[in-house]
């Protein structure tokens, strides 16, 4: 009995000992330690010139001693960040509220919702990824945030400016998950490997699934993953998931392929769930 008392006192003493280390090892931001000045709700600030927008959501008792993973979630053409705050009906081809990704975090999450110019991510210049450099800096200045640990996702437009984001900030940016992208926000750079996670329907009408192939295949040449071909196709009416092998060390690379059209809600036969948000959440939530 003492040495199994022992034994649980030495397991509970190397729990704590491992979550006390992940804080330590964490890159924090400056913002760690502080007061903060920011809450859950909307801001302005001015980028090259123009006044832009975003909406933050932080944790349920916000600490200011944790680093926090950020996450930023880019709507789709149309939309708004308000939209992505408050979900729309999933019946309808909408997103759940930020994704699906909030109640899956468990307040391990700090979330960012930009709004896009003309209700867009046209990038003109490269001023969308400025406004996502002004965000990042603001945003670490005053929370507490772990640099190391940095995602990006979003749908259609959306899922455009998290691949830009992922080309032209890789080392800024540690995943993304692109949900029915296409190559509407520029590639800036576009040569170094970022963990990614890529979505698409067969019958995608507007952005056809082609468009995904590429931008995957970017990063899985990026990521030093070994090609699959030929690839896998959608398993009748459930999505088929392939993760690459022979990747870089920290760089995975997952593929889901459905025969659904340009939905980011899209559900596995039988399934009322959609599953992009435990897919977009289980890849982030692998990094520490």
């Amino acid at each position: 009995m003492a040495t199994r008392k022992h034994n649980i006192f030495v397991t509970g003493a190397l729990l704590v000992l491992a979550s006390f280390l992940s804080i330590v090892m964490a890159e924090k931001s400056a913002g760690c330690g502080k007061t903060p000045t920011i809450s859950s709700k909307s801001y302005t600030m001015t980028v090259n010139g123009k006044s832009r927008q975003y909406i933050m959501k932080l944790p349920d008792k916000y600490d200011h001693n944790r680093p926090y993973r950020l996450i930023f979630t880019w709507h789709q053409l149309g939309g708004s960040a308000q939209k992505i705050v408050n979900g729309e009906d999933i019946t309808k081809g909408g997103a759940l509220p930020y994704y699906g990704l909030a109640p899956l975090s468990n307040n391990s999450a700090i979330f960012v919702v930009p709004q896009g110019l003309n209700n867009g991510w046209g990038n003109a210049g490269g001023e969308d990824i400025t406004f996502f450099d002004q965000m990042v800096k603001t945003i670490e200045a005053d929370l507490c945030v772990d640099t190391s640990l940095r995602f990006s996702t979003g749908f259609s437009y959306g899922g455009a400016m998290s691949y830009s984001v992922a080309c032209s900030r890789p080392k800024v940016i540690r995943a993304v998950a692109v949900l029915s992208g296409g190559v509407l926000s520029g590639c800036s750079g576009g040569t170094d490997p970022v963990a990614y996670y890529g979505q698409h329907g067969t019958a995608d009408s507007v952005l056809n699934v082609s468009g995904g192939r590429q931008m995957r295949d970017r990063f899985v040449k990026n990521n030093g993953c070994t090609p699959v071909s030929p690839e896998p196709s959608p398993n009748g009416a459930q999505s088929t998931m392939l993760v690459y092998k022979g990747c870089k060390e920290g760089y995975p690379t997952t593929w889901v392929v459905h025969k659904g059209d340009h939905n980011p809600s899209q559900t596995d036969n039988g399934s009322s769930t959609p599953f992009a948000p435990k897919n977009s959440w289980e890849f982030f939530s692998q990094f520490t």
